[in-house]
């Protein structure tokens, strides 16, 4: 894959993620933002996990698909926020070739799942606005399990293909990644060879693995609102939307920010501008989709609510035995 001679050149074994280190005064600032993110992130991903597998009237698909978009959350961001906490802490923002690379194959392959997932629940939300009289046998428990197997075997693959060319790749110099995280594009840039292959291959990647399923979120969408707005009262059309609403407002998060992102003219002015609102489909969807879901959805309410019922009773029992 490589076209140059690199025997006068030094092999680089560490990058250097230069982050958010041009803020030097908001260092511990920002690390004690990040770290009430992180820990807020975890407890609310894992929290609707316990629900979804504890309580019976949430093995419905759509909570199934919920509970697999959470544990993907508690994943995700636990792939970025504990090496950027670290070096806003200790100040060593140099992270290792191989362990650059593994750390852009979860994120990558973890991001690729989440477009998926999203258009998974999407068309689960689909069938049951659209086609209320068919859901039960259109999405049954079988189809339910190999869709969410599905969204985890096609996200790992896309970029398991993408890692694989990126191992042939020799690194020397310079070592500056200008971002908190290791991604696709200025790692390549980095490389010592002919990097066309790669840069093709990255594009045609991700239009296979993420305009699909962008594509389907925004179709069942378009037949959802449709629906809503053909209903006659204003009460069967609020019921409706808040059945979608919370889904809705993760996915317009993640694929907002995150087209833009990827849209926004490669200028050096809007660098840190980027990185900002990196933040947002990094950082912020694993923290708001719990949240969302949580204060959005009554059935979710209901069960957290018996949940602490019964921790509440259980303690009490124990406190004062018979």
């Amino acid at each position: 894959m490589a076209d140059m001679d690199w025997g006068n050149q030094t092999t680089i074994t560490k990058f250097l993620l230069l982050g958010f280190g041009d803020l030097p005064d908001l260092q511990i600032l920002l690390f004690l933002l990040f770290l009430v993110i992180y820990i807020t992130t975890l407890a609310g991903n894992i929290l609707i996990i316990v629900l979804v597998v504890a309580d019976q009237h949430l093995h419905t698909p759509m909570y199934v698909f919920l509970g697999n978009l959470s544990f993907l959350e508690t994943c995700y961001s636990s792939t970025i926020l504990p090496r950027m906490l670290a070096s806003l802490l200790t100040g060593d923002r140099t992270i290792s070739v191989s362990g650059c690379i593994t750390q852009l194959y979860f994120f990558c392959a973890l991001a690729s799942t989440e477009c998926y997932l999203l258009a998974v629940m999407s068309y689960d939300r689909y069938l049951a606005i659209c086609k209320p009289l068919h859901y039960s046998s259109l999405m049954n428990t079988r189809v339910c399990l190999q869709l969410a197997a599905g969204s985890w075997v096609n996200g790992c693959l896309a970029i398991t293909i993408f890692t694989l060319f990126m191992l042939q790749f020799i690194f020397c110099g310079p070592n500056k990644i200008d971002h908190f995280y290791c991604d696709s594009i200025p790692l390549i840039k980095l490389s010592c060879g002919d990097t066309r292959v790669i840069i093709l291959l990255d594009f045609i990647l991700a239009c296979i693995f993420t305009l699909p399923p962008f594509l389907l979120t925004l179709t069942s969408y378009v037949y959802i609102i449709t629906t809503i707005l053909r209903i006659p009262s204003t009460t069967g059309r609020q019921k409706a939307f808040s059945t979608c609403s919370s889904h809705l407002i993760v996915v317009t998060i993640f694929y907002g920010t995150l087209m833009i992102v990827y849209l926004l003219p490669k200028l050096d002015t809007l660098r840190f501008l980027k990185k900002v609102l990196s933040l947002c489909y990094t950082v912020l969807t694993p923290l708001v989709n719990p949240l969302i879901y949580s204060l959005r959805n009554r059935e979710v309410k209901e069960a957290l609510h018996k949940a602490v019922s019964k921790y509440v009773t259980f303690t009490r029992n124990i406190e004062n035995p018979i």
